[in-house]
């Protein structure tokens, strides 16, 4: 093939924050020592063992002669790039977390970061979320991130309050049945 076909760059992609959500500015990274320890984990993973195996299998690769055609050198490339990538983004956003245990939170009924909160709906239908960090977010386990709409409109009420939050389907009003703090799996 011929090298003209062949997209080969070693200049840093800047979409490294494309795949996540953006923190509102001038806002800290708020996260469970979970979450944060989730994101410790897969950057020590990436570093420390999947890293140094792709720059020893490049390295080997292009020993073997034309880089032009050789497709471990230059899938290689490609996912060391990517790597890095994130590498630099879990870099970002593990310097500016601000970790915040919701298990040592005294007990309050008021709704904060890391509450597990259960609300019902106008017709009685009741859903449990739990507030954590934008890189923890997984609606559908009930885990919302603290900057959601639905957190927001949570975030400060007590128990006994009803809430207004805009969705998708238009206002919704809940109100909030109970509000716990305990440690976030």
């Amino acid at each position: 093939m011929n090298k003209a076909f062949v997209k080969e760059t070693d200049a840093p992609d800047d979409d490294d924050d494309l795949a996540a959500p953006a923190l509102p500015t001038g806002s800290k990274n708020y996260m469970t020592p979970v979450g944060y320890a989730r994101l410790d984990a897969e950057f020590n993973q990436l570093w420390k063992v999947e890293r140094p195996r792709l720059v020893e299998t490049i390295t080997w690769a292009a020993s073997n002669g034309d880089r032009s055609e050789n497709g471990d050198y230059i899938y290689g490339k490609k996912r060391l790039r990517e790597v890095d990538r994130r590498l630099r983004f879990l870099s970002k956003r593990l310097e500016h977390a601000e970790v915040v245990d919701p298990a040592t939170r005294e007990a309050t009924d008021q709704v904060f970061f890391g509450a597990t909160v259960t609300v019902a709906d106008q017709d009685g239908s009741e859903s449990t979320y739990a507030i954590v960090g934008i890189d923890e977010a997984d609606a559908g386990r009930g885990r919302i991130a603290w900057i959601s709409p639905m957190a927001r409109a949570l975030l400060k009420a007590r128990e006994g309050d009803t809430v207004s939050v805009q969705t998708p389907d238009g206002r919704r009003e809940v109100e909030i049945i109970e509000v716990r703090y305990q440690a976030i799996d």
